[in-house]
This record gives C-alpha cells, sequence and structure tokens, in this order.
C-alpha cells in the first residue's frame, strides 16, 4: 500500500513538473515575440526630399531639383519641358520613352534622374543638327513610318542606336532589334524601310 502511495505521489509530481515547464517555455517564447530585440544597423533611406543635380541632356548642361525617386522620363518631361519623349505604358514594355544614355538605348521610365548625372543623354529633340534633320529623321518622312506619332520618337530613336549596333542587316534582324518598340498600327514595313535607306546609304546613324 506504501509503494502504491509513492508511486502516485510520484507520478502526481513528474505531471506538475511536466505543467511547470512547458508554462515557462510558453512566457520564454511569449516574451521573446513581444519584446523588441536590439537595433540592427539600417540603411538609410533616402526620403522625398529634393536633389541639386545637373545632367547632360543633348549637350546642354540642366540643372535641376528633383526628388530621389522621380524617372528620367519624368525630369524630362514634368522638370524640362523636353516633351518629344513620350510617356506611354511607364513600365518599359513600350519603348515609346526610348532615349540614348552615352550612345546606348534606355527606357527612360526604368531609370531615375538621379542615376543619370555625369552621363551624356540624348532625345528625340537632340537629334537634328539645326534645321536639318537627322538622316533617320528624314528616312522616317520619305517613307512614312510616322505611323499616328506618338511613339515615333521612340522608335526613330531605337532606330538609330540599331544602326550603330549593326543590327540592320536584315528586315528580320531589323524587326527583331526593333521589338521593344510596340506599336499596333501596322506600319512596320515603312519603318523598316526606313531603317534599311539610312543603313544601306552609309549614313552615320549616331548621334
Amino acid at each position: 500500500m506504501k509503494i502504491r502511495l509513492r508511486r502516485r505521489r510520484f507520478s502526481q509530481l513528474m505531471i506538475v513538473s511536466a505543467i511547470v515547464t512547458t508554462l515557462g517555455n510558453f512566457a520564454k517564447k511569449t516574451f521573446a515575440q513581444t519584446t523588441p530585440g536590439p537595433q540592427l544597423s539600417s540603411t538609410r533611406t533616402l526620403g522625398p526630399e529634393r536633389a541639386a543635380i545637373a545632367l547632360n541632356i543633348n549637350g546642354r548642361e540642366y540643372a535641376l531639383n528633383v526628388e530621389p525617386r522621380v524617372s528620367l522620363l519624368d525630369a524630362l518631361r514634368e522638370e524640362l519641358r523636353l516633351t518629344g519623349t513620350k510617356k506611354g505604358c511607364n513600365q518599359g514594355a513600350c519603348g515609346a520613352c526610348t532615349v540614348l544614355i552615352n550612345g546606348q538605348r534606355i527606357n527612360s521610365c526604368l531609370t531615375l534622374a538621379v542615376m543619370n548625372v555625369g552621363k551624356s543623354i540624348t532625345t528625340i529633340e537632340g537629334l537634328a543638327n539645326g534645321d536639318e534633320l537627322h538622316p533617320m529623321q528624314a528616312a522616317f518622312i520619305a517613307h512614312d513610318g510616322f505611323q499616328c506619332g506618338y511613339c515615333t520618337s521612340g522608335q526613330i530613336m531605337s532606330a538609330v542606336s540599331l544602326v550603330e549596333e549593326g543590327h540592320a542587316d536584315s528586315d528580320a534582324e531589323i524587326r527583331e532589334w526593333m521589338s521593344g518598340n510596340l506599336c499596333r498600327c501596322g506600319a512596320y514595313p515603312n519603318i523598316v524601310a526606313a531603317i534599311r535607306e539610312v543603313a544601306a546609304g552609309g549614313h552615320h546613324a549616331s548621334v
């Protein structure tokens, strides 16, 4: 009888011990979740404060005071009123906002203005030499490659770069390398013809 009581007592102690341990772990976990940990070093996030920058556009230096989050496209259109560069999808899919940065074609909606300090930016306004149109502009007119006109400036900027890159050896190659500039007007044959003319004529397509 005494042995049975001891076993019962031992079992009761084990149960109590298990409950105490469980409650203790629960309290530790709850404390850890509700108590803030040590402060980790964090990267400073740029705020919306405007920053003074200078951009070289079409050979001219422009002083700007823009928020760090402003795209190059918005800086061109909204701050500098260079509205020849068009805003289409604003997601880098249509190519209407194509400009040249250090000679490379870039969708200006996908790059920030502050990222282009010290670079050479060319927009559609910078192609012509005074009253003399760039050969690609003249070819677009000659071949009626304007379509509705909205995406034309981006098409011309890409076409200029495409010829300079050496991707105008065939109609298929031109279409492939112009595929980043979308249009639904069905006038691609005219654009291809304009590009072929500039490439075949030995025109220096660069700016």
